[in-house]
C-alpha cells in the first residue's frame, strides 16, 4: 500500500519543514508515503470562499485515479486514539488498498465534490490548528501507527 498525504499550500516555516521531513524519512521504513503541495490559489483574497473550495477541491480531484481511496481530515470527522488509528490502518492494508490519499484542505475546508468522494473524515482533534502544524501532527500520528502495528517501542501506553 502506499500512502500520499495532499496539502493545499506550502509550509513556509522551516522548523516545521524540518519536522515534517524527519518523521517522512522515518515512515519510509514502513510504508511508500509521498506528501504532495497542492499550490494556494492566486488572487484567493479576491474569491469568495465558495469558490476557493470549488477551485482546490479541483485541483485535490485532478491529482485522484479512481482506485484511491481517499480520506479527509476535517474537523467533523470520527475521532481516534493513537491505537485506533493504527487499527484503521491495519483494516486498509488487510484490504487490498493500493494507495490511501489523505488531504488536508484550505482554510474553509472542503468543496462538496470532494466530500462526495471521500470514503471517510478524520478529525485529530476538536480543536482547531493551523493546517501547517496539522501536517507535522499528521505525519507524527501516521509514524506513531506503524510503530503500533509493528509492537515497537515508540509509542507508550
Amino acid at each position: 500500500m502506499k500512502i500520499k498525504l495532499l496539502v493545499v499550500g506550502k509550509t513556509d516555516d522551516r522548523d516545521l519543514q524540518s519536522l515534517i521531513g524527519d518523521y517522512q524519512k522515518r515512515l519510509a521504513h514502513y510504508i511508500r508515503f509521498q506528501m504532495e503541495v497542492i499550490p494556494s490559489l492566486k488572487g484567493a483574497k479576491n474569491r469568495s470562499i465558495a469558490e476557493q473550495k470549488q477551485l482546490e477541491g479541483q485541483a485535490i480531484l485532478a491529482r485522484l485515479e479512481p482506485s484511491d481511496t481517499l480520506i479527509l481530515l476535517d474537523e467533523n470527522g470520527s475521532t481516534f486514539s493513537s491505537v485506533g488509528f493504527a487499527k484503521e490502518l491495519q483494516k486498509y492494508m488487510n484490504a487490498g488498498t493500493r494507495q490511501l490519499i489523505f488531504v488536508i484542505g484550505g482554510p474553509y475546508g472542503f468543496s462538496e465534490e470532494v466530500y462526495g468522494r471521500a470514503k471517510k473524515k478524520i478529525s485529530l482533534s476538536r480543536m482547531t490548528f493551523s493546517h501547517q502544524m496539522i501536517r507535522l501532527f499528521f505525519t507524527e500520528q501516521l509514524y506513531r501507527a506503524f510503530t503500533i502495528l509493528r509492537n515497537e517501542s515508540y509509542h507508550h501506553q
